[in-house]
Protein backbone atom coordinates (compact mmCIF):
# COMPACT_ATOMS: atom_id res chain seq x y z
CA UNK A 1 0.00 0.00 0.00
CA UNK A 2 2.73 2.42 -1.01
CA UNK A 3 2.96 5.21 -2.00
CA UNK A 4 -0.16 6.67 -0.42
CA UNK A 5 -0.74 9.49 -2.92
CA UNK A 6 -1.04 9.70 -6.68
CA UNK A 7 1.36 12.64 -6.71
CA UNK A 8 4.09 10.53 -5.10
CA UNK A 9 3.36 7.60 -7.42
CA UNK A 10 3.75 9.89 -10.44
CA UNK A 11 7.00 11.27 -9.02
CA UNK A 12 8.49 7.80 -8.59
CA UNK A 13 7.31 6.71 -12.03
CA UNK A 14 8.72 9.81 -13.71
CA UNK A 15 12.06 9.37 -11.95
CA UNK A 16 12.26 5.79 -13.22
CA UNK A 17 11.09 6.14 -16.83
CA UNK A 18 13.50 8.97 -17.66
CA UNK A 19 16.47 6.86 -16.53
CA UNK A 20 15.73 3.32 -17.68
CA UNK A 21 13.76 3.78 -20.90
CA UNK A 22 16.89 3.54 -23.04
CA UNK A 23 18.31 0.39 -21.41
CA UNK A 24 18.22 -2.57 -23.77
CA UNK A 25 19.40 -5.58 -21.75
CA UNK A 26 16.66 -5.64 -19.13
CA UNK A 27 12.86 -5.77 -18.92
CA UNK A 28 11.37 -3.44 -16.32
CA UNK A 29 7.88 -4.11 -14.94
CA UNK A 30 6.19 -1.54 -12.71
CA UNK A 31 3.52 -2.92 -10.33
CA UNK A 32 1.75 0.05 -8.70
CA UNK A 33 -1.19 -0.17 -6.28
CA UNK A 34 -4.40 -0.98 -8.15
CA UNK A 35 -5.85 2.53 -7.77
CA UNK A 36 -3.01 3.91 -9.90
CA UNK A 37 -3.08 1.32 -12.68
CA UNK A 38 -5.32 3.37 -14.95
CA UNK A 39 -3.06 6.40 -14.65
CA UNK A 40 -0.05 4.56 -16.00
CA UNK A 41 -1.74 2.16 -18.42
CA UNK A 42 -1.45 4.54 -21.37
CA UNK A 43 2.21 5.38 -20.77
CA UNK A 44 4.00 2.15 -19.82
CA UNK A 45 4.34 0.50 -23.22
CA UNK A 46 6.25 1.77 -26.20
CA UNK A 47 8.51 4.76 -25.77
CA UNK A 48 9.20 4.38 -22.05
CA UNK A 49 10.50 0.82 -22.21
CA UNK A 50 8.39 -0.02 -19.15
CA UNK A 51 5.71 -2.69 -18.76
CA UNK A 52 2.73 -2.54 -16.41
CA UNK A 53 2.08 -5.17 -13.77
CA UNK A 54 -0.60 -5.67 -11.13
CA UNK A 55 -0.06 -6.72 -7.52
CA UNK A 56 -3.04 -9.10 -7.46
CA UNK A 57 -6.23 -10.17 -9.23
CA UNK A 58 -9.38 -12.19 -8.68
CA UNK A 59 -9.84 -15.31 -10.81
CA UNK A 60 -13.32 -14.43 -12.10
CA UNK A 61 -13.71 -11.98 -14.98
CA UNK A 62 -16.76 -10.25 -13.45
CA UNK A 63 -19.54 -10.68 -10.91
CA UNK A 64 -20.62 -9.90 -7.36
CA UNK A 65 -17.26 -9.65 -5.61
CA UNK A 66 -17.08 -6.20 -4.05
CA UNK A 67 -13.59 -4.77 -3.71
CA UNK A 68 -11.88 -7.24 -6.03
CA UNK A 69 -10.25 -6.63 -9.42
CA UNK A 70 -10.81 -9.01 -12.31
CA UNK A 71 -8.25 -10.17 -14.90
CA UNK A 72 -10.51 -8.72 -17.60
CA UNK A 73 -10.21 -5.27 -15.97
CA UNK A 74 -6.42 -5.64 -15.85
CA UNK A 75 -6.28 -6.69 -19.48
CA UNK A 76 -8.34 -3.64 -20.45
CA UNK A 77 -5.73 -1.48 -18.72
CA UNK A 78 -2.96 -3.05 -20.84
CA UNK A 79 -1.47 -4.95 -17.92
CA UNK A 80 1.25 -7.41 -18.95
CA UNK A 81 2.17 -9.11 -15.66
CA UNK A 82 0.36 -10.02 -12.43
CA UNK A 83 1.88 -11.03 -9.10
CA UNK A 84 0.31 -14.19 -7.66
CA UNK A 85 0.84 -15.83 -4.29
CA UNK A 86 2.96 -13.03 -2.85
CA UNK A 87 3.99 -13.81 0.72
CA UNK A 88 1.84 -10.97 2.06
CA UNK A 89 -1.22 -12.32 0.21
CA UNK A 90 -0.53 -15.81 1.57
CA UNK A 91 -0.37 -14.43 5.11
CA UNK A 92 -3.78 -12.87 4.46
CA UNK A 93 -5.16 -16.33 3.70
CA UNK A 94 -4.49 -16.97 0.01
CA UNK A 95 -4.20 -20.72 -0.57
CA UNK A 96 -2.38 -22.67 -3.25
CA UNK A 97 -5.76 -23.57 -4.73
CA UNK A 98 -6.68 -19.90 -5.09
CA UNK A 99 -3.25 -19.21 -6.59
CA UNK A 100 -3.94 -21.92 -9.16
CA UNK A 101 -7.30 -20.37 -10.09
CA UNK A 102 -5.64 -16.98 -10.52
CA UNK A 103 -2.78 -18.26 -12.67
CA UNK A 104 -5.18 -19.94 -15.06
CA UNK A 105 -7.32 -16.78 -15.31
CA UNK A 106 -4.29 -14.55 -15.89
CA UNK A 107 -3.00 -16.74 -18.68
CA UNK A 108 -6.46 -17.01 -20.22
CA UNK A 109 -6.30 -13.25 -20.82
CA UNK A 110 -2.79 -13.46 -22.29
CA UNK A 111 -1.01 -11.92 -19.32
CA UNK A 112 2.00 -13.41 -17.52
CA UNK A 113 1.69 -14.52 -13.89
CA UNK A 114 4.64 -14.03 -11.58
CA UNK A 115 4.22 -16.90 -9.12
CA UNK A 116 5.80 -16.07 -5.76
CA UNK A 117 7.03 -18.98 -3.65
CA UNK A 118 9.11 -19.22 -0.50
CA UNK A 119 9.33 -20.61 2.99
CA UNK A 120 8.59 -18.85 6.29
CA UNK A 121 11.47 -20.58 8.06
CA UNK A 122 14.73 -22.14 6.92
CA UNK A 123 15.73 -25.41 8.62
CA UNK A 124 19.12 -27.03 8.21
CA UNK A 125 17.60 -30.43 7.42
CA UNK A 126 16.00 -29.08 4.24
CA UNK A 127 12.37 -29.77 5.15
CA UNK A 128 11.51 -26.25 3.93
CA UNK A 129 12.02 -27.46 0.36
CA UNK A 130 8.79 -29.44 0.69
CA UNK A 131 6.95 -26.13 1.22
CA UNK A 132 8.39 -24.68 -1.98
CA UNK A 133 7.64 -27.88 -3.89
CA UNK A 134 4.02 -27.88 -2.73
CA UNK A 135 3.51 -24.21 -3.62
CA UNK A 136 4.81 -24.83 -7.15
CA UNK A 137 3.04 -28.11 -7.80
CA UNK A 138 -0.32 -27.03 -6.39
CA UNK A 139 -0.10 -23.55 -7.88
CA UNK A 140 0.60 -24.92 -11.36
CA UNK A 141 -1.70 -27.95 -11.23
CA UNK A 142 -3.48 -28.63 -14.50
CA UNK A 143 -1.35 -26.28 -16.63
CA UNK A 144 -0.17 -27.48 -20.03
CA UNK A 145 3.39 -27.37 -21.34
CA UNK A 146 2.32 -24.41 -23.46
CA UNK A 147 1.51 -22.50 -20.26
CA UNK A 148 5.20 -22.54 -19.31
CA UNK A 149 5.87 -20.02 -22.10
CA UNK A 150 4.06 -17.29 -20.15
CA UNK A 151 5.21 -17.89 -16.59
CA UNK A 152 7.69 -16.32 -14.19
CA UNK A 153 8.69 -17.67 -10.78
CA UNK A 154 9.83 -15.36 -7.96
CA UNK A 155 11.55 -16.96 -4.97
CA UNK A 156 11.12 -14.87 -1.82
CA UNK A 157 12.30 -16.38 1.48
CA UNK A 158 9.79 -14.86 3.91
CA UNK A 159 12.23 -15.03 6.83
CA UNK A 160 14.65 -12.72 5.00
CA UNK A 161 12.16 -9.95 4.12
CA UNK A 162 11.48 -6.61 5.80
CA UNK A 163 12.32 -5.04 9.15
CA UNK A 164 11.46 -8.25 11.03
CA UNK A 165 13.81 -10.40 8.93
CA UNK A 166 15.37 -13.27 10.89
CA UNK A 167 18.39 -13.52 8.62
CA UNK A 168 19.88 -12.70 5.24
CA UNK A 169 19.72 -14.92 2.18
CA UNK A 170 22.97 -15.42 0.26
CA UNK A 171 23.48 -15.75 -3.50
CA UNK A 172 24.68 -19.31 -2.87
CA UNK A 173 21.54 -20.10 -0.89
CA UNK A 174 19.35 -18.69 -3.61
CA UNK A 175 21.21 -20.64 -6.30
CA UNK A 176 20.70 -23.87 -4.39
CA UNK A 177 16.97 -23.22 -4.17
CA UNK A 178 16.76 -22.05 -7.77
CA UNK A 179 18.16 -25.41 -8.90
CA UNK A 180 15.54 -27.16 -6.79
CA UNK A 181 12.78 -24.95 -8.25
CA UNK A 182 14.03 -25.63 -11.77
CA UNK A 183 13.98 -29.38 -11.09
CA UNK A 184 10.41 -29.16 -9.76
CA UNK A 185 9.36 -27.21 -12.86
CA UNK A 186 11.06 -29.82 -15.03
CA UNK A 187 8.96 -32.56 -13.43
CA UNK A 188 5.83 -30.56 -14.32
CA UNK A 189 6.61 -29.22 -17.80
CA UNK A 190 9.70 -31.10 -18.95
CA UNK A 191 13.35 -30.05 -18.87
CA UNK A 192 13.30 -28.20 -22.18
CA UNK A 193 10.38 -26.02 -21.08
CA UNK A 194 11.55 -25.54 -17.48
CA UNK A 195 14.94 -24.13 -18.44
CA UNK A 196 13.23 -21.23 -20.22
CA UNK A 197 11.12 -20.11 -17.25
CA UNK A 198 12.67 -17.02 -15.60
CA UNK A 199 13.34 -17.37 -11.87
CA UNK A 200 13.65 -14.12 -9.94
CA UNK A 201 15.03 -13.43 -6.48
CA UNK A 202 12.99 -11.29 -4.11
CA UNK A 203 14.07 -10.75 -0.53
CA UNK A 204 15.24 -7.32 0.65
CA UNK A 205 16.79 -6.64 -2.76
CA UNK A 206 18.99 -3.53 -2.85
CA UNK A 207 21.75 -1.99 -4.94
CA UNK A 208 24.23 -3.53 -2.49
CA UNK A 209 23.25 -7.15 -3.18
CA UNK A 210 21.64 -7.01 -6.65
CA UNK A 211 24.80 -7.77 -8.60
CA UNK A 212 25.78 -10.74 -6.43
CA UNK A 213 22.34 -12.35 -6.74
CA UNK A 214 22.38 -11.85 -10.51
CA UNK A 215 25.97 -12.95 -11.14
CA UNK A 216 26.87 -15.34 -8.30
CA UNK A 217 23.32 -16.53 -7.59
CA UNK A 218 22.53 -16.64 -11.34
CA UNK A 219 19.07 -15.15 -10.83
CA UNK A 220 17.22 -14.32 -14.04
CA UNK A 221 15.94 -11.12 -12.46
CA UNK A 222 14.86 -9.42 -9.25
CA UNK A 223 11.57 -8.73 -7.47
CA UNK A 224 12.22 -5.41 -5.76
CA UNK A 225 10.18 -4.34 -2.74
CA UNK A 226 11.10 -1.45 -0.45
CA UNK A 227 13.78 0.01 -2.74
CA UNK A 228 11.26 0.39 -5.58
CA UNK A 229 9.67 3.27 -3.63
CA UNK A 230 12.73 5.45 -4.15
CA UNK A 231 13.31 6.20 -7.82
CA UNK A 232 17.08 6.65 -7.51
CA UNK A 233 17.52 3.34 -5.64
CA UNK A 234 15.33 1.44 -8.09
CA UNK A 235 17.09 2.95 -11.10
CA UNK A 236 20.45 1.92 -9.66
CA UNK A 237 19.22 -1.67 -9.30
CA UNK A 238 17.87 -1.68 -12.87
CA UNK A 239 21.20 -0.41 -14.20
CA UNK A 240 23.04 -3.13 -12.31
CA UNK A 241 20.73 -5.74 -13.87
CA UNK A 242 21.24 -4.22 -17.29
CA UNK A 243 25.02 -4.36 -16.96
CA UNK A 244 25.02 -7.91 -15.61
CA UNK A 245 23.20 -9.05 -18.77
CA UNK A 246 25.85 -7.76 -21.14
Amino acid sequence: MNPTSLAEAKKIYSGVKTKVGSLRNVNVVICPPAVYLGVFSATTKGKTGLLLGAQDTHWQESGASTGNISPLMLKDLRTSYVLVGHSERRVAGETDEVVNFKIKAIQEYKMTPILCVGEKERDESGHYLAVIKRQIEDGLEGLSKKASEKLVIAYEPVWAIGKDAKGVETPEGFNHNMIFIRKTLSNIFGQKEAIKIPILYGGSVSAKNADSFLRDGRADGLLVGRDSLTASSFVEIVKIANNSSK
